[in-house]
C-alpha cells in the first residue's frame, strides 16, 4: 500500500509530457474519446409521388433540406505547424462553404494555435464538417460557438478623407500619399479658350466654380476632421493617424457596429479599409450561492390569499 501511494505521488509531481509533434493530438483525442451526439435532424420536404420519385432518380437531384442557413462560429485548437491552415480550409472548401472570416493566432501555449472561423450553413452540414475537421491529425478540438454566450470583437482600420467627397476620385488617383492630383499646366490655346468662355458667362453668377481661398479650404478640412472625431468618439473608436488630407480611425467592436460605422463614414470618402475578422471567447458564468437561488424561488411564489375567489 505504501509503495502504491509513493508511486501515485511521484506520478502526480511529474511535469506534463511535452508536445513533440501533431500526433500528440491523436493521443489526446483517443483518451478523451466519447460517443458523439446524433447529428441534428434534417427537415426534409413532403413525401413525393411515384412520378416525382422517378424524375428525381432520372435527373439525380436529391431533395434539398429545408433548414435555414445561419451564421456559425467555429473555434479550432490546432498544432502550431506548417500546412494546418491549408488542410482546414481545404475541407471547408470541399464541402462548398464560403468562409466569411478566418483569424489564426498563437495561444498561451507555444505549440498550440487558435482558429476562429465564421461561415454560413445549415446546422447538420456544419456539424458534419466540424466532426471531419476534428478527425484531422494536427487538430486537437473544434468547438461550435453558435449557441454559446461569447464575447465577439472585430478590429477595423479605416482611412477617411478630410477634403470632402468631391475630392475622393482625385485622391484615389494621387498615389500612396492620397494627395489630390495636380492639374496640368494649360497651353496657350486652352487659356485663350477659357478666357473667351469666362467672358461669355460674365453676366451669369456661378458660385460653384469660384475657387476656395486657402483659409476657406483649411476651415473646411478642420470641420470634416471635427465631424469624424465626434463620430468616432460616439462609437468608442480613436484616431491613430492624422495627415494633411486624411485620417486613420481604429475601432474594436462587434461586427454590426463595425458595419454601421463604415456606412456612416462613407459619405466623407473612404480611401482604404482593413478588418481583422471575428474573434470570439466564451463567457464565464457567475457562481451564485444556493441561498440566493432559494430566495428567488420563494419570492417568485404567489400568495394564495391574494388570489380571487374560485
Amino acid at each position: 500500500m505504501a509503495s502504491l501511494l509513493s508511486l501515485r505521488a511521484r506520478t502526480a509531481s511529474r511535469p506534463p509530457r511535452p508536445i513533440d509533434d501533431s500526433t500528440s493530438a491523436l493521443d489526446y483525442k483517443s483518451v478523451q474519446r466519447t460517443r458523439p451526439p446524433p447529428l441534428p435532424a434534417m427537415d426534409l420536404p413532403r413525401s413525393r409521388t411515384a412520378e416525382e420519385a422517378v424524375t428525381n432518380i432520372l435527373y439525380n437531384t436529391p431533395p434539398p433540406s429545408l433548414q435555414p442557413f445561419k451564421k456559425h462560429v467555429l473555434n479550432c485548437l490546432v498544432q502550431n505547424e506548417p500546412g494546418v491552415l491549408s488542410r482546414v480550409s481545404g475541407i471547408l472548401a470541399g464541402r462548398g462553404f464560403n468562409i466569411d472570416s478566418l483569424v489564426v493566432c498563437s495561444t498561451e501555449i507555444a505549440d498550440l494555435s487558435r482558429m476562429c472561423i465564421v461561415l454560413k450553413g445549415q446546422d447538420g452540414v456544419v456539424e458534419q464538417a466540424r466532426r471531419q475537421l476534428e478527425d484531422l491529425v494536427p487538430v486537437w478540438a473544434v468547438l461550435d460557438y453558435t449557441n454559446t454566450r461569447t464575447i465577439a470583437r472585430e478590429l477595423l482600420l479605416v482611412k477617411v478623407s478630410i477634403l470632402g467627397p468631391e475630392y475622393l476620385e482625385e485622391q484615389l488617383t494621387g498615389g500612396p500619399s492620397h494627395q489630390p492630383r495636380q492639374a496640368d499646366h494649360p497651353t496657350k490655346l486652352e487659356r485663350e479658350a477659357a478666357l473667351a468662355h469666362n467672358f461669355e458667362r460674365s453676366g451669369i453668377s456661378d458660385a460653384a466654380n469660384i475657387p476656395l481661398t486657402p483659409s476657406q479650404a483649411l476651415r473646411l478640412k478642420h470641420q470634416h476632421l471635427h465631424s469624424i472625431s465626434v463620430l468616432a468618439s460616439q462609437f468608442g473608436a480613436k484616431i491613430v493617424d492624422v495627415s494633411s488630407h486624411s485620417v486613420i480611425v481604429e475601432l474594436t467592436a462587434k461586427t454590426n457596429r463595425v458595419e454601421a460605422f463604415l456606412s456612416l463614414v462613407k459619405p466623407f470618402g473612404v480611401l482604404e479599409a482593413a478588418r481583422t475578422g471575428l474573434m470570439a471567447m466564451p463567457r464565464t458564468p457567475l457562481d451564485r450561492p444556493a441561498e440566493e437561488d432559494a430566495e428567488d424561488i420563494i419570492s417568485d411564489a404567489v400568495d394564495a390569499s391574494l388570489l380571487p375567489p374560485g
